[in-house]
């Protein structure tokens, strides 16, 4: 018997999941033939880097198209500005009738919103050959690819998907308590957590959420709660992975404990035996928590006394 810091813990069941955003499908906005496919699976690729080009040729001539739209529109406009400069000074001299200035000034107004228009289509037209190249929204690893080079991809409502790429950084473990234990779990406890891939290592995690509807299997009514990983080990976990996890309540320091192999049960009573007076004695005890071999003493017992083990 004597004094020890110890904690209640919550076992459960878990699995290593990408965190919001940081897996994504990569596809095409544009239709096409696939001229290169520059990632394979497990490959590294970094944040805005290119990974496929569909065959701009229809797209570069729809932009040297809108240019020349746009380059007439300009060339309008100013004509539209320059007649109606010569019709305001003819006007001034009243060799031509207001109406004829009017006229002029509503063919400016034309001119320069069919130049507008020029523009935008222009731009649109840039930003679709920019869909030609297809890049990489976050950095990571290529876990699958869904086409080849020479394939033809249409583009509809769902763009066709290219890539999946996984931020292996940006991982977290999905831990599933049973209702009897939620009530325990708070946001900020750390957490310990395994996998089979590396059994001999214990990573450190944080609660981070605790998801409000239940996960119902087998009659068996669970919650999701998020642990945010903060200690790798150095190790590479992957999604998927199934992980033993250890949520660790409020701990308690400097406690009277027992080895649990001191305290019997008979009924609703919990006992030790002790020596009293040189003779072994029954002791009525009130116990608390439970962890690693220990068991806490909250009432029954004094620090000092002598305690008795069962022989094996």
């Amino acid at each position: 018997m004597g004094r020890r810091d110890i904690s209640a813990t919550v076992m459960a069941v878990g699995v290593v999941r990408p965190m919001v955003g940081a897996e994504v499908k990569v596809g095409s906005r544009v239709s096409g033939v696939v001229t290169h496919l520059r990632a394979n699976i497990g490959d590294h690729v970094q944040a805005g880097e290119v990974i496929a080009e569909i065959d701009d040729a229809e797209f570069r001539a729809r932009l040297a198209q809108n240019e020349a739209s746009l380059a007439r529109a300009r060339a309008e406009a100013e004509l539209a500005r320059l007649s109606l400069e010569r019709l305001g000074t003819m006007a001034e001299r009243e060799f031509v009738s207001r109406q004829q200035v009017d006229a002029a000034e509503s063919a400016l107004q034309v001119s320069l919103a069919q130049e507008r228009l020029a523009a935008a289509n222009l731009e649109s037209a840039r930003i679709q050959l920019s869909y030609t190249r297809i890049t990489a929204p976050i950095g990571g690893v290529v876990a699958s690819v869904a086409t080849q080079e020479g394939e033809t991809v249409a583009a509809s409502f769902a763009a066709p998907t290219f890539v999946n790429i996984i931020d292996l950084d940006r991982l977290e473990v999905q831990a599933f308590v049973d209702e009897t234990d939620i009530g325990r779990i708070k946001e900020g406890q750390v957490a310990w957590f395994s996998v089979d891939s590396y059994s001999a290592e214990e990573f450190e995690g944080e609660v981070t959420a605790i998801f409000p509807k239940a996960v119902i299997q087998d009659n068996v009514v669970n919650y999701v709660v998020t642990i945010r990983i903060t200690d790798r080990k150095g190790r590479t976990l992957r999604p998927e992975m199934t992980a033993a996890v250890t949520i660790i309540l409020e701990p308690r320091a400097d406690i009277l404990a027992v080895p649990v192999s001191a305290v019997a049960r008979e009924r609703s009573e919990r006992y030790v035996m002790v020596m009293e007076n040189g003779s072994p004695a029954r002791r009525t005890v009130r116990v608390g928590w439970t962890q690693g071999g220990w068991t806490e003493i909250t009432d029954g017992l004094a620090e000092g006394e002598r305690i008795l083990l069962p022989q094996r």
